[in-house]
């Protein structure tokens, strides 16, 4: 079924190319004013009214495949209930039944054949026609996956663009190629309107060109995503295979275009020549398109590359995380910025010097050092890579995700790697137990460390999980992982989240919880993002009882000030809140469910504290940490000044990703 849905949308989409590039060319080349100009309209107005015929029959084709689709019943392509459903009861069905009656219009105007004899007239038809074609071409974007990548209108936009941009340049070739070769036939010079028409096409061509390329870019960024899902996904392969066809036919445009001159060439036989030569290339160039045409159809019946599970294809990777470790760059790192201005000044100026003299061996040496400087400087970057680097983790960065991970942890991988504490990965048992903190490992892409876990390293004594755990439950080690190895990178100095809030400090991300209170609805800590900041507490009785009567007290302004206190006793009890003082009341939600799971992946970030505060801000990143080990607890006061300081920040720091990478 999915095999008939691609040919029909591919013959559906290609018919309504071909109509609106060509009553756009017919409108181009203007009212015919000689007999060879009214032959070639004629031709290709009985051409486009096949186009609109085999539109129609591929549409019905459409509908029926894709109601076979929407039942889950390849019978139900043939059942007028269930077609009738898919037209009426989908978005889809509803944008196909506007754009075939849109087709239906159009149809009664070409097969009715109205009276065109004054130029008013004329302007009218191929004008209406146009429009109907080009309305129902541009429909065929408000259904695809760029339209549903967000909600906003935008992405529609660039999809409709993209598509009138399409049927305007390659529609218009097939009859552009028939009108050079008709007028190669001439003994004499070739027509001069079928010469002006060309002159005509090649400007808008280039123009539109412009537009698909600057839409195609737009439309790459929200489907693809990145390099990963570009060769390493069904819809990014076959997004390169069109690139690779459609540069191809650019080249064959650009020679066409480079002929111009010698089809207004004095001689008749040059002239004629240049015309012959042209409407073969441009034919050409009609049926790469067609196939262009093709590969994107094909991409409408694959998942986007940005919500598919990639396969890297090489055995290397360039990594960011290893930059500031290259040596170039810590050198040039410790020279004062003014000798790095003087040393830029000063080659500038030898560059625009020498410039003048010997401009191709000047720019023949730099780009031979650009090329070789590149080479050696993307060396230290590349790390070692596996199919599944870029895969994305199906589960949530959440505490029960870490809970489970420590688990599991604790059982299968702790009697080599050792029992992790939050400051070191301390192994037990081999000597070559890895260090599950040092920056090597830390780096690791969490699909990189997904490969690992499920085929092991034999080489060094690692055997394979893919056997021993779940798929789910290897992700889960992997939350848990990264959750220590924050904590790791926390407790080492190097980037330190404080007492105090730090405007660049955004890094830490909150692991998200439920928070649940009795018999109340839980509400999820992502949930209250855009809304609240939410100072998480994980306190002891009898120990924290002075602070969280000190909380309490000062509940009020901090819930004024946008700040919501949620507080994490121990163990899940339903009695959590009868354990804290009545006098000031506690107003504040205090967890009465999964409480374990949350101190136990919290306390990572906060190593061996009885009591630890979280502030976490509105986009879901710890900012400030308070513990009562280390730095010690602040007054209320001093919480509500960071709380006030995190209110000042002019511009917030983007949503973090709810998954590991």
């Amino acid at each position: 079924m999915t095999t008939t849905l691609f040919g029909a949308q591919w013959v559906h989409l290609a018919q309504c190319v071909l109509l609106t590039g060509a009553f756009f060319l017919l409108l181009l080349a203007g009212r015919p004013a000689t007999d060879f100009m009214r032959h070639w309209e004629q031709r290709v107005l009985c051409w486009v009214r096949w186009y609109v015929i085999v539109a129609l029959a591929s549409g019905a084709v459409v509908l029926a495949a894709e109601a076979g689709l929407f039942e889950g019943r390849p019978e139900a392509a043939l059942e007028p209930r269930a077609i009738w459903h898919a037209m009426l009861e989908t978005r889809a069905g509803l944008l196909w039944a506007l754009r075939h009656g849109l087709l239906i219009v159009l149809a009664a105007f070409l097969f009715l054949d109205g009276d065109v004899s004054t130029r008013q007239d004329w302007i009218a038809a191929r004008g209406e026609a146009f429009l109907l074609a080009a309305l129902a071409l541009v429909l065929l974007g408000s259904s695809g996956h760029v339209a549903a990548s967000s909600e906003s209108p935008w992405p529609q936009a660039i999809d409709m663009a993209h598509l009138l941009g399409a049927g305007v340049w390659v529609g218009g070739l097939p009859p552009l190629a028939l009108l050079l070769c008709g007028a190669s036939q001439n003994v004499a010079a070739p027509d001069p309107y079928a010469v002006r028409t060309m002159q005509r096409f090649s400007r808008v061509a280039f123009i539109t060109v412009l537009i698909l390329g600057g839409s195609g870019i737009a439309s790459a960024w929200l489907l693809v995503g990145g390099v990963a899902g570009l060769v390493g996904t069904t819809h990014g392969c076959l997004l390169l295979a069109k690139v690779a066809v459609l540069v191809l036919a650019l080249l064959l445009a650009a020679a066409s275009r480079a002929m111009l001159p010698a089809l207004s060439s004095p001689t008749a036989a040059k002239s004629s020549a240049a015309a012959r030569r042209m409407a073969l290339f441009i034919a050409i160039e009609a049926g790469l398109v067609l196939v262009v045409l093709g590969l994107a159809t094909a991409m409408t019946v694959t998942t986007p590359a940005l919500h598919d599970d990639p396969v890297w294809p090489w055995p290397v990777r360039i990594s960011l995380g290893a930059l500031p470790q290259v040596p170039v760059l810590q050198r040039l790192a410790q020279l004062p910025i003014a000798s790095v201005l003087a040393i830029s000044g000063l080659t500038i100026l030898a560059v625009a010097f020498l410039v003048r003299r010997q401009p191709i061996p000047l720019f023949g040496t730099l780009f031979a050092l650009a090329a070789s400087g590149a080479a050696i400087g993307l060396q230290p970057l590349m790390v070692q890579a596996y199919p599944t680097s870029f895969v994305r983790s199906p589960l949530s960065y959440t505490a029960g995700s870490i809970a489970e991970g420590m688990a599991v942890f604790q059982a299968h991988c702790a009697s080599c790697h050792g029992t992790p504490t939050p400051d070191r990965a301390t192994p037990t048992g081999w000597g070559s137990a890895v260090d599950l903190l040092v920056s090597e490992t830390a780096r690791r892409s969490a699909g990189d460390l997904f490969w690992l876990i499920t085929h092991g390293r034999p080489s060094r004594g690692m055997p394979e999980f893919e056997s021993r755990l779940r798929e789910a439950q290897r992700w889960q080690v992997i939350n848990f992982l990264r959750a220590l190895a924050m904590g790791g990178f926390y407790s080492s100095g190097t980037s330190q989240i404080g007492a105090v809030v730090q405007p660049n400090n955004v890094w830490l991300v909150a692991p998200d919880v439920t928070i649940s209170v009795g018999p109340l609805t839980p509400i999820t800590l992502r949930e209250l993002r855009g809304r609240r900041m939410v100072l998480l507490v994980l306190y002891e009785l009898p120990g924290s009882r002075a602070r969280m009567t000190e909380l309490a007290r000062q509940y009020g302004t901090l819930s004024v000030l946008g700040a919501e206190v949620v507080a994490v006793p121990p163990q899940s009890s339903p009695e959590a809140i009868a354990g804290l003082s009545e006098k000031p009341p506690v107003l504040f939600p205090v967890v009465t469910d999964g409480n374990e799971e949350i101190a136990a992946a919290y306390r990572l970030f906060a190593p061996g504290a009885a009591h630890a505060e979280f502030l976490i801000d509105r986009q879901g990143y710890i900012r400030a940490i308070w513990q009562s080990n280390q730095t010690g607890l602040p007054d209320a006061d001093a919480v509500q000044a960071q709380v006030e300081r995190l209110n000042e920040e002019k511009s917030p720091p983007a949503l973090p990703d709810d998954h590991v990478h």
